[in-house]
């Protein structure tokens, strides 16, 4: 596998699919992220831990298709410290290589093998403009309480009635 990236295409597709990473996952390629070149210039990012998934795809230069699984935390803290510049991504043997301008990474791949066979996406059940689904979120946010202890006081207000 070899490809080139933009920095903050990758750094904004691996932040997307890192935050659902397990923090103690169950097996240790739960905690990786699924890195899938494709020869039609598409990189395809995923994690899944059994119950939630993320995907993500961006455009790349590929030049040999591939896959591999890394960590995805250490895969998110290195795509963000990146310099501004296109990052080169090659698989060589049992390690990924990143190298950005003078920065140069090491990445141990695990098993894609051991890797769960991921959910396939569901079907579209409808679209919205963007613009429309802005309106709309706009027109009930005023609504949303910024007080986190607003429900649970609600709740316990609603025991104590409960139980006179």
């Amino acid at each position: 596998m070899k490809f080139r990236v933009e920095r903050d295409v990758l750094a904004e597709a691996v932040t997307w699919t890192a935050r659902t990473l397990p923090t103690r996952p169950p097996a240790p390629v739960l905690a990786g992220v699924l890195l899938d070149a494709d020869a039609s210039g598409v990189l395809g990012l995923a994690s899944f831990d059994y119950e939630v998934s993320a995907r993500a795809q961006v455009p790349a230069d590929v030049s040999e298709p591939g896959r591999a699984l890394v960590s995805g935390r250490l895969l998110a803290e290195i795509s963000r410290a990146l310099p501004d510049k296109p990052v080169d991504v090659v698989l060589e043997g049992s390690k990924i290589t990143m190298t950005c301008g003078a920065s140069r990474f090491t990445l141990l791949t695990m098993p894609v093998e051991d890797y769960p066979a991921l959910p396939s996406m569901p079907e579209t059940s409808g679209s919205v403009s963007g613009d429309d689904l802005t309106h709309a979120v706009a027109q009930v946010s005023v609504a949303a309480s910024r007080d986190d202890t607003l429900p649970s006081s609600r709740v316990s207000a609603w025991r104590s009635r409960a139980r006179r």
